[in-house]
């Protein structure tokens, strides 16, 4: 129409009239098919359909309302919202806006304002029992909010991820939960659990700084610092106060600054700076478990090297409370346990290494230290005659003669019958040990940890022998009372 004609046509009252009930009825007719493809479950039709009977009657409460319905079954809840709330801005009075409303509110996490909606629906229909019944759903989110605030104070993730559960049962699109529950699996160590369900939030919303963060913590935890800076600076883009962000930000760049400086320090051979180094890094953040499992290690590699060896035990033994899957932390204590002669605990270590990792090496080592807790049980028959393992055969000759005279029987026939007989013992055990050790064959199996026919104990024949060749070479000791013109020996 012209501009002449359109004002002749709406300046006549009948055809006004008639004109907006066609518009009326064509919009009446596009809603009929959106409630034809809703019943059918078919929510993208219904919501175009909708969609036109709102773009021909603008000011229709029911039509929005309508969409509202059908865009809560295609999950778009904050679309939902916003139509829901504008049907019952056209319609105080109009119930199921406000029912939809406060479901919205509800599945969105917003447990006040979704009570608000049903506290109005109450106002106009007091027995409504759908109101009634979310009403109380309402109370228990709320509920949940509080068990989890609670519990993140008390650092109880445990108990604010079972909270959250519950939660998004209910507010299946609150975003805010999910974060909640994802930064609490990244506390408690659940890394790809968190991952998962930040990535789901950042699939949605790319811009999400709260899931940016999480996403950044996950990786951060798992030692991956220069990647999590990245999302920590990307979420503060995002959000310039972020706060978590920024601490995450700044505690990663100082770990890593920091376990760096020692790590160079030891590569300089510097080990008392290392370990100041690694100290103050395992300072900085309590709750980074990985990385402080590391720095536990690092110290006790640098504990080793300063002669720490119980200090270096104790910091392995951290870091495999902080992480039981780091292998490197168990060979470095089991190697400390060899060291300190802890060979049960050493093979303990090494036999968890090896069920791990069945390795060539792990296995070497594991067959070292039980050969060398086998050798630790027999007799030490360099400690019987009092040398060093390094000694040469007269060196072990001269022991020999030295510790056969102090304990000789004859030296001590005097004494009560108790010394005689820990005398005679030790005397005999001086044989077994100089038997061994001053026969080339008999020492290298002895000195390899391999069982000796005669290594525990000696059968008559061959202490009748010992004897006699001790006593020919060391003549008995002379009476007490002996004169001046008897035979003694002198001790030099």
């Amino acid at each position: 129409f012209s501009n002449i004609n359109l004002k002749l046509y709406f300046g006549n009252p009948e055809i006004e009239g008639t004109y907006f009930q066609q518009i009326e009825l064509e919009a009446e007719v596009f809603k009929e098919q959106g409630n034809a493809f809703y019943s059918q479950k078919d929510y993208s039709e219904a919501f175009n359909f909708y969609t036109k009977a709102i773009d021909v009657s603008p000011k229709n409460a029911s039509y929005y309302g309508n969409r509202a319905a059908t865009l809560m079954m295609l999950f778009r809840f904050r679309e939902a919202l916003e139509d829901s709330q504008q049907a019952v801005r056209l319609d105080e009075y109009f119930m199921k806006g406000h029912l939809r409303e406060g479901k919205c509110h509800l599945t969105l996490g917003n447990a006040m304002a979704a009570n608000r909606c049903f506290q109005k629906v109450l106002e106009l229909e007091p027995s409504n029992r759908e109101a009634q019944q979310e009403n109380k759903t309402a109370a228990t989110l709320l509920e949940y909010e509080r068990m989890a605030d609670i519990g993140f104070e008390k650092r109880d993730f445990r108990t604010v991820v079972y909270c959250m559960d519950r939660a998004l049962a209910v507010a299946a699109a609150c975003h805010r939960f999910k974060i909640i529950k994802a930064e609490c699996l990244a506390l408690l160590g659940r890394y790809p659990e968190a991952q998962s369900v930040a990535s789901d939030i950042l699939r949605m919303d790319s811009t999400n700084a709260d899931a940016l963060y999480v996403r950044g913590l996950c990786l951060y935890y798992e030692d991956c610092i220069d990647k999590a800076v990245q999302f920590f600076v990307q979420a503060l883009r995002m959000a310039p106060d972020h706060e978590k962000a920024r601490l995450a930000c700044r505690n990663a760049k100082a770990l890593k600054a920091k376990k760096e400086e020692g790590n160079q320090a030891f590569k300089n051979c510097n080990y008392d700076a290392a370990y100041q180094l690694y100290t103050e890094a395992l300072t900085i953040d309590p709750n980074n478990i990985k990385t402080n499992a590391k720095l536990y290690c690092n110290r006790a590699t640098a504990g080793a090297k300063l002669k720490k060896l119980n200090e270096a035990i104790d910091d392995c033994t951290s870091a495999i409370k902080l992480d039981d899957t780091y292998i490197k932390a168990y060979l470095r204590r089991a190697q400390c346990y060899m060291n300190t002669e802890q060979y049960e605990e050493a093979v303990r270590d090494y036999e968890k290494v090896y069920q791990t990792e069945k390795t060539s090496d792990h296995k070497h080592m594991l067959k070292t230290a039980q050969l060398e807790l086998k050798k630790s049980k027999r007799k030490d028959y360099y400690k019987v005659l009092g040398i060093g393992k390094t000694a040469t055969e007269d060196e072990i000759k001269k022991a020999y003669r030295k510790r056969a005279l102090m304990h000789h029987p004859d030296r001590h026939s005097a004494a009560t019958p108790e010394v005689q007989k820990e005398e005679e013992k030790k005397f005999k055990e001086v044989g077994e040990a100089f038997t061994v050790l001053s026969d080339p064959k008999k020492k290298m199996r002895y000195d390899s940890g391999h069982d000796l026919d005669d290594e525990s104990s000696f059968d008559g024949k061959l202490i009748r022998k010992f004897m006699i060749l001790t006593y020919i070479f060391f003549p008995p000791f002379p009476p007490q009372d002996s004169g001046p013109g008897n035979f003694f020996f002198q001790f030099g």
